[in-house]
């Protein structure tokens, strides 16, 4: 009887509970561990066209990178097949507005070629990110009694949570522009990403399929009731 009964009930989990990030805000990642993460996208270069005086100075530039870092960095490589299907829509709606009849040929044979050489194969793009954490070395002086109050702290202490967010918001902060600067120096372009192209990003690294048959709503349309 027991097992039937067990075997009538769904099993009901959220994939949140599997996941560190308990929340994404203010352009910053916030881990349950209280730690922050801001991610930068950063352009690629091709190394073996430029020049040697060229390579030896971006090699420098890096070495001087590394060897001013006083706290740990993540590099991630991601690769994903090009989506151009907002492309190629862009492309027929200026077919249709094209009012030069030869232009508006050369727009339909060029949307047309495009779209056959996605069919024969998939066009892969990759994104380079820089992962800046941050973990204040005063959380890890804290004892279990006094985190074990934070956990059940009242709502009056919601306010001194905010401050400490922002405190350690501002630490991160200023370890992203000693990253952008770097980065410049190596003629990098880079950009931190913001809470909606963050969403976007973990919601892609973790439902790839799902991504591409349903797009996310911008977070200032998203209403809660």
């Amino acid at each position: 009887m027991k097992s039937k009964k067990l075997a009538g009930k769904k099993v009901q989990a959220s994939t949140q509970q599997y996941l560190d990030i308990a929340e994404i805000k203010e352009d910053t990642v916030v881990l349950k561990d209280g730690t922050l993460r801001s991610v930068i996208l950063v352009s690629s270069i091709n190394f073996a066209l430029k020049s040697e005086d060229e390579q030896n100075a971006i090699i420098a530039a890096y070495i001087s990178f590394l060897n001013s870092l006083d706290f740990p960095l993540q590099i991630s490589i991601q690769s994903r097949v090009l989506d151009v299907d907002g492309y190629l829509d862009r492309l027929k709606k200026l077919e249709k507005e094209q009012t030069n009849e030869l232009l508006r040929i050369q727009t339909t044979e060029y949307r047309q070629y495009v779209s056959e050489l996605v069919k024969l194969g998939d066009i892969m793009t990759k994104r380079f990110y820089v992962v800046v954490p941050y973990d204040p070395v005063s959380d890890k002086q804290k004892s279990w009694r006094n985190r074990f109050t934070e956990v059940f702290s009242a709502a009056s202490d919601l306010k001194l949570n905010q401050e400490q967010f922002l405190k350690r918001r501002r630490a991160l902060s200023q370890r992203v522009e000693h990253i952008l600067s770097y980065l410049a120096s190596m003629s990098l372009k880079a950009v931190v990403l913001d809470t909606q192209s963050l969403i976007e990003l973990y919601y892609n690294t973790y439902n790839p399929g799902l991504y591409k048959r349903e797009k996310l709503v911008e977070v200032n349309k998203i209403q809660v009731e």
